[in-house]
This record gives C-alpha cells, structure tokens and sequence, in this order.
C-alpha cells in the first residue's frame, strides 16, 4: 500500500464522516472537483457535485436527519477507492412519498471513487436504496 493510496482512502472516509454525517458544505467544496462526474446517477439527474449535493440534502436528509455511515471494506489500487458501507437513519420526514414511519433504516453501498490530488473526479456506485423504498412502502401500508 502506498502513502497515496492511503491518503485517497482517508479522503473516502473524510467524505463520509464529514459531508454525509454532519452535512459539511465547506468539506464537500473542498473534496469535489470542479469537473467531477457521477457515473451513475439516477436517469435525469445531475451527474455532477450538485447532484450529490442535492441527493444527501434534498432527497435522503430531510427523511433521515440523524445519517450515520459505517465503513466495513475499503480497497485502493492507483487512484481509485472503492467502499462498502452503510448508511442508516431513522425515517422521521417523507421521504421518496412514503410518509415517516419511525424505522432505522439501512442503505447498504458498493461504491469507487476515482480520488486525483484530494478530491473526487469521478463515482460509480450500487446500492440497495429501491429495496429500502420498497420495505417503507411495505410498512407504511401495513400501518394504514
């Protein structure tokens, strides 16, 4: 391992310690490149930094203000860092529709993140976020 693999890895961690957990704007300016691209953003969405700006604080924040990230796996070659974590909150806003229903809730992710000079350039990622959709449908009808 080298000292920049190391150091793109703490940039990953950075990143979801401090913009994913306590939504730090100064932090996400600071790690996101100006030309930075969202490989797999939703169809129709921004596949820039605003785009993941605007998932975390539009879409998944007001839903789970309390968003925590659990780093299991971290694995880096050259340039690129790719983690597996989850994501968890308690669903206390709408989110996606679904009215609260008061669950924790886990996103589990796979992502890579090309990391050049400290910052982001480019993501791809999966995650289970349809299946977390789905179950607080599930509840949410069962409630009715």
């Amino acid at each position: 391992m080298t000292a920049v693999t190391e150091q793109n890895k703490a940039v990953v961690r950075r990143f979801n310690k401090e913009v994913i957990e306590e939504n730090n704007l100064h932090s996400f300016n600071e790690i996101m490149h100006a030309a930075f691209i969202n490989h797999t953003a939703a169809a129709g969405a921004d596949s820039g930094a605003a785009g993941i700006l605007y998932t975390f604080n539009e879409v998944l924040r007001p839903a789970f203000p309390d968003l925590r990230v659990t780093i299991h796996e971290q694995v880096a070659e050259g340039d690129k860092v790719t983690t597996f974590k989850t994501i968890s909150g308690t669903h206390t806003g709408t989110f996606m529709g679904i009215p609260p229903t008061h669950q924790v809730v886990m996103i589990r992710v796979m992502d890579m993140v090309t990391v050049r000079d400290g910052q982001y350039v480019e993501h791809w990622g999966v995650n289970t976020l349809g299946a977390l959709v789905a179950e607080l449908k599930t509840i949410h009808a069962a409630k009715k």
